[in-house]
């Protein structure tokens, strides 16, 4: 069984800031929206269902951990200021 990636499993600690981030920091959503559409891209791709080559898939990986990092980083500032 594959893993979830999505930021609510990755980051439960911060249920709280995800989602007052997505209502009040534009960024913040642009990049959340971003995160996900990619993480389902990979999961399809994990799975099956997108056939991809696997230099690609690596890219996409590549490009989620990218944005999990900064929106990490976004939300432990967050976390500080709340």
């Amino acid at each position: 069984m594959l893993d979830k990636h999505d930021l609510h499993h990755e980051f439960p600690e911060f249920e709280q800031e995800i989602r007052q981030l997505k209502m009040d920091n534009a960024h913040f959503a642009r990049l959340f929206k971003e995160y996900h559409q990619i993480n389902q891209q990979v999961h399809r791709i994990e799975v099956g269902v997108e056939p991809t080559s696997d230099e690609y898939l690596e890219q996409q990986k590549v490009a989620r951990l990218h944005l999990k990092d900064e929106l990490f980083s976004m939300l432990k500032k967050a976390q500080v200021t709340a």
